[in-house]
């Protein structure tokens, strides 16, 4: 049966652009079936300021943060974690007695994922994208060792700027590189007007010996679907998203589910 909530229940949310549902769903489940007091829901903002100063005066324990919020997060909070710190993007803020914490579980989550594949350093990288979420991808391969990556995306000046901070390169397509390693850090591939599109063709993920996508929802992009046809080894958005919100429960809670549970929670959360 669910707990009731009360005065003493500690509210949790997230802020985004497009607020979905996968959050919401993962930390009540794992809420429950802890029986935890909390509660957590998600929201959007027209006015960034004053939802990051009423997490502070409503003592709201914690905050996710997505786009196109990330980046202006900083501004706003009081101490701000090296996962943070390290890419300047925020994903995690959590209210420790008025003083707001800043994190980045992305890049914990990237990091994890590069040791449990057991991605060689020597790998020639080819990521797409230039946002926030390209930022914190991008870092955790260059901290975890990688030096031969290349940026590719549209945006010159974010796709130059981010591949200096990394001491990777830049350009604008994919013309004339021959890498092992796919990572998409687009929207191509998303649930909704995106959804058909492939962020890397045919030929490329055929070059390639291990493809990464970074969406998760749908858990199975067409990148991730003809990987698979290509019996590629892949890496999905789905395991990023889950690691990266067990991290954000963790630090809301003080409490790390174990494997089993988390698996419950992540069928939960995505409908199966």
């Amino acid at each position: 049966m669910s707990r009731a909530i009360n005065r003493d229940t500690q509210l949790c949310m997230s802020l985004s652009g497009r607020p979905g549902n996968f959050g919401t769903r993962f930390q009540n489940f794992l809420y429950e079936a802890l029986d935890l007091d909390y509660v957590y829901k998600a929201f959007t903002t027209q006015d960034l300021p004053a939802a990051i100063g009423g997490i502070r005066a409503l003592g709201i324990r914690g905050c996710a943060v997505s786009m196109p919020f990330k980046e202006a997060c900083l501004p706003l909070v009081d101490v701000i974690d090296a996962s943070a710190q390290a890419i300047a993007s925020v994903n995690t803020i959590v209210n420790d007695g008025g003083r707001l914490h800043a994190y980045n579980t992305d890049y914990i989550a990237v990091r994890t994922l590069i040791e449990q594949h057991r991605l060689s350093p020597q790998m020639r990288v080819a990521l797409r994208g230039s946002g926030g979420m390209a930022k914190a991808v991008a870092c955790a391969f260059r901290d975890a060792g990688f030096g031969h990556g290349h940026i590719v995306a549209r945006n010159e000046t974010a796709g130059r700027g981010l591949a200096a901070a990394c001491g990777f390169s830049w350009q604008a397509d994919m013309s004339g590189l021959q890498a092992q390693l796919l990572v998409n850090v687009t929207p191509l591939g998303m649930e909704g007007a995106e959804a058909e599109r492939l962020a890397f063709d045919r030929a490329e993920v055929q070059r390639a010996e291990v493809v990464f996508d970074v969406v998760a929802l749908p858990p199975e992009t067409p990148l991730i679907q003809l990987a698979r046809t290509l019996a590629k080894p892949v890496i999905t958005g789905a395991e990023v998203i889950v690691l990266q919100a067990v991290e954000q429960f963790v630090l809301y809670t003080g409490v790390r589910p174990d494997d089993g549970l988390i698996a419950r929670a992540a069928a939960h959360a995505f409908g199966r």
